[in-house]
């Protein structure tokens, strides 16, 4: 082995600073324009519709899964600056083509489908940096660095809207820069703005970054040359093979970790818009108050979780984890009997709408009260045409916000413990290929949940669809039972160390 020098050290962590770097520009690029992605769409092209914008959300996912198993399996083999300036490349030009969006004179939505799928391609470096980090921290210092990679991410996502705040300034208008065929508006400054801080990764990359990797007690196992970067050195301590049941049993937790997020966050602007008769303005405003809050939340727990798991360990604080989650999606279940006031716009004739047998027995003072705003501008309550709202309890604020509250606490507990034991299970072996899968199933996840989320709630209300997503938790729970004891460290596994 190669005793780490001071200067090695040095380099060492000004690399994973890098990463952390990272992480953050690429989630303020996808979070920066998620709030203004409907009016430009609108504004653009006239043509495309409420559901074509959930292609447009989805296509970033899409194109994360596709790319993250890819540029993992490149970090493998070559050295990780070639996927990282590469993937930072895509998401620059990315950027530049959605800026550019408005200049076609007809497809503009498919302009605008095509940049936002290449910005989440690029984004596939998420599986490169988290196998860097993986390969370049002992076992006692990967809790702390995944966790900060993990607040950097979501201190990007908070900080993201905020950006787009700031350039709504700009106005609609803005300045047209003719010489350059392109308009500076409120719309394509945020992405501009993202494009140069990509600019920037490169350049840091290129300055800063310097490959590393040491095994799980911390040793070298890469000599450094000159130029700073490393050569492979054979070493004992990569000898054994990887338990791919405990591999694909934490791909699964994963996947429902995020699963159960993407529901929560697509869940939240449609049900305090039936439940309390909230407008879309106030809906968009008080959730986004509450993300922010639940943002902030998250990175308090990413630092505490560093410190904790040093006396618990990451097997146990993700059972908790689970645990809290379960806890905040079975609150939201309806109970009681007061039920949520009805839309007066799909009211015909002052007449109810026909229900099943069993429905029709309900007093007439048990029907729910029609919500009847004076301006008669917005319908406001929860639409007639979901039949659930004429026999299903409201969900009470003060649910909805212990709901928030918990699974805010959850989700970031799950997230880091997550990756945590997928790396030390990993071992000291490149993990480019496998943190690709990891990124591949939550941007599988973040797909598949407001598609299920969106049919079981419209068509089966609040109750099927928490409920099953308390089952989904649960069976979590037992799968996490049942491989528990096989979530160890790879070195610990070989005897190398203790646990």
């Amino acid at each position: 082995d190669v005793v780490e020098t001071q200067e090695h050290y040095k380099s060492r962590w000004r690399s994973i600073w890098i990463m952390y770097l990272t992480m953050f520009f690429s989630s303020v690029g996808f979070s920066i324009v998620i709030m203004s992605v409907w009016p430009y769409l609108q504004k653009i092209d006239p043509t495309a519709d409420a559901s074509f914008l959930g292609w447009i959300i989805a296509s970033y996912s899409i194109g994360q899964m596709v790319a993250s198993p890819l540029f993992g399996l490149w970090s493998n083999y070559r050295p990780r600056r070639e996927p990282l300036v590469v993937s930072t490349a895509i998401s620059v030009a990315a950027n530049c083509l959605y800026a550019y969006v408005h200049v076609p004179h007809s497809h503009n939505k498919y302009y605008m489908l095509t940049a936002r799928a290449l910005v989440g391609f690029g984004a596939g470096n998420v599986a490169v940096v988290r196998s860097y980090i993986a390969g370049a921290t002992s076992l006692t210092e990967r809790t702390s660095a995944m966790a900060n990679t993990s607040a950097c991410q979501a201190v990007g996502f908070i900080l993201g809207p905020v950006f787009q705040t700031c350039f709504t300034l700009i106005g609609e208008e803005g300045v047209m820069w003719k010489f350059l065929c392109l308009q500076l508006n409120m719309y394509t400054a945020p992405v501009l703005f993202g494009a140069v801080l990509g600019v920037i990764n490169i350049i840091l990359i290129f300055a800063i970054f310097r490959e590393h990797q040491v095994d799980d007690m911390g040793q070298h196992y890469k000599s450094i040359s000159s130029d700073g970067e490393g050569s492979d050195v054979l070493d004992q301590n990569t000898e054994g093979s990887i338990d791919h049941v405990a591999v694909v049993a934490l791909n699964i937790l994963f996947f429902v970790i995020l699963f159960v997020f993407a529901v929560f966050e697509t869940i939240a602007t449609p049900l305090t818009m039936d439940m309390y008769s909230w407008t879309r303005k106030k809906a968009v405003f008080y959730n986004g108050i509450i993300l922010s809050v639940i943002g902030i939340e998250s990175v308090i727990v990413f630092m505490v979780v560093k410190t904790l798991s040093k006396k618990t360990g990451e097997r146990a604080i993700l059972h908790a984890g689970l645990l809290v989650v379960l806890v905040g999606f079975f609150i939201l279940l309806p109970w009681g009997k007061k039920l949520p006031n009805i839309q007066w716009q799909e009211i015909k004739n002052n007449s109810v709408p026909s229900t099943a047998p069993s429905e029709m027995l309900t007093p007439f003072w048990s029907l729910p009260e029609l919500q009847l705003p004076s301006n008669h501008t917005e319908p406001v309550g929860c639409p007639v045409t979901q039949s659930w709202c004429l026999n299903t309890p409201m969900i009470h604020l003060a649910q909805y916000i212990s709901s928030d509250v918990l699974i805010g606490l959850g989700y970031p507990v799950c997230n880091v413990m997550s990756y945590t034991l997928y790396s030390k299970v990993l071992g000291p072996k490149p993990q480019g290929v496998y943190m690709g899968w990891l990124t591949a199933s939550g941007s599988g996840a973040r797909i598949l949940g407001p598609v299920f989320v969106s049919q079981i709630y419209t068509h089966l209300g609040p109750r099927w669809a928490f409920s099953l997503i308390c089952g989904v938790v649960v069976v979590s729970l037992l799968l996490l039972e049942i491989v528990y004891k096989r979530l160890i460290a790879f070195s610990v596994r070989y005897g190398r160390m203790q646990e």
